[in-house]
């Protein structure tokens, strides 16, 4: 069925269950992290910032705790690295994240696409990818978004552990 015309004076189309079109499922559902394009990789990141966070890990016990300093690239308001292409170049720690090694990385954040993915969930209502709008991250409070402080004005990281969501 194509549609049919109401009975109404407004000439309106109705659609119905006939006109529905199969929908694909979305690529972080059918393809592994090793099969995504570059593209659909870089995708996966929401924009929260955490990962971005400086973050002690205890000697003996390897636990991590994550502080409220960011790193200096983060662009605290975006969430996003204010020189990602250059960021190993700046700031040579940072991590490069591949399908081979991101579980490896139990530092990552526990909302992280590419870890919730690794482990086989799905992704959470708010990314992005799920809700169209990159500003659900910040509005659901899964980001840093008014909770970093700069590097240059931190001080001891021990000072600055946070128990907020991680």
């Amino acid at each position: 069925m194509i549609g049919e015309r109401n009975s109404g004076n407004d000439g309106a189309v109705t659609a119905s269950y006939d006109d529905a079109q199969p929908v694909d499922p979305p690529f972080w559902k059918t393809k592994t992290l090793a099969e995504m394009t570059a593209d659909e990789w870089e995708s996966l990141c929401d924009g929260c910032g955490k990962c971005c966070l400086e973050k002690l890990q205890d000697r003996w016990t390897r636990r991590v705790s994550y502080t409220e300093v960011a790193c200096r690239l983060l662009d605290i308001e975006a969430c996003r690295c204010s020189r990602y292409p250059q960021r190993r170049r700046h700031v040579p720690e940072c991590e490069q994240l591949t399908a081979e090694n991101v579980r490896r990385f139990t530092w990552l954040p526990s909302t992280c696409a590419y870890r919730l993915l690794a482990r086989g969930d799905d992704l959470p209502w708010w990314h992005p990818l799920v809700s169209g709008d990159p500003e659900t991250v910040h509005l659901a409070g899964a980001s840093v978004r008014g909770r970093a402080i700069p590097h240059r004005r931190a001080g001891p990281l021990e000072h600055h552990i946070v128990t907020w969501p991680t």
